[in-house]
């Protein structure tokens, strides 16, 4: 009888210590995974939407129609070595708000595309910038106004294709402008970056914290073309003051997008 009621004792405490384990575990990785899905699944599907999203087809609609593959503009291969130690970039940055009327160059153009999301590992399609999950909600679109071999337009830049979509023709920034907090910055500037996210992208992963990891991915995103700005030999300004529904619709995102940073470009003054 006293063995029993010993072994019912060892049973009860093995019970409340694997209890308590499993406890710690789930307490531990909900942080990194607040909706409680399956990793595994999420990274399909992550997967699956950077494809669907990235590999743009003659079917893909924005709100001025379907987009025609005749309207890729390729850009050229990012320079991934130069003569501006990254030291001398982050003491130079400063920001800029009246440019020169000298129209930037494409390949000026592509070099800063690809400081912002361009690809850097092409077997995973890793970034240049750091992404939550590796879901990369951010969306980069340009207001073309003065760029040699470029006609004037709004373009979305195509990471994985390296390449440039038109979505409209002529010249958006006094349009642009309007909405912004620093419309003679916009106004004067030749190229406009403007970067927009999918929430949802990121999200079905991390839940409430998605809208926090977007924003820090912006900064990442954001200070990369600062600093390869300087590289260049230009001048940048960041707004993020701004009317959200007027820049979305004036750069004619897709519905489930946010406008979040508009970057002019440009020979500072």
């Amino acid at each position: 009888m006293k063995n029993l009621k010993i072994y019912i004792i060892v049973i009860i405490i093995l019970a409340a210590a694997g209890l308590i384990f499993i406890l710690s575990y789930t307490s531990e990785n909900s942080f990194l995974n607040p909706v409680g899905v399956s990793f595994e699944n999420i990274n399909d599907t992550g997967n699956e939407v950077a494809a669907e999203i990235n590999n743009t087809k003659t079917s893909e609609l924005n709100s001025s129609g379907k987009i025609s593959m005749q309207d890729n503009i390729k850009l050229t291969g990012p320079k991934v070595t130069g003569n501006t130690p990254v030291e001398e970039a982050i003491n130079k940055r400063r920001s800029v708000r009246d440019f020169l009327k000298k129209p930037l160059s494409l390949e000026d153009v592509s070099q800063l595309l690809w400081s912002a999301q361009g690809i850097t590992d092409k077997q995973r399609e890793r970034r240049t910038a750091p992404s939550a999950g590796a879901l990369y909600p951010l969306e980069i679109y340009i207001a073309a106004g003065n760029i040699s071999g470029l006609e004037q337009g709004i373009y979305k830049y195509k990471p994985l294709a390296n390449e440039l979509i038109k979505i409209a023709e002529g010249d958006c920034r006094k349009e642009l402008s309007k909405y912004s907090a620093q419309p003679a910055a916009i106004q004067t500037a030749p190229l406009t970056i403007v970067f927009s996210a999918v929430y949802g992208r990121t999200s079905v992963k991390y839940g409430s914290r998605a809208e926090r990891y977007v924003h820090i991915e912006t900064g990442h995103a954001s200070q990369n073309v600062c600093l390869q700005v300087i590289s260049l030999g230009l001048s940048t300004v960041t707004i993020g003051a701004f009317q959200d529904e007027q820049v979305k619709k004036t750069m004619q995102m897709q519905e489930n997008e946010e406008p979040l940073y508009i970057m002019p470009v440009g020979y500072g003054k």
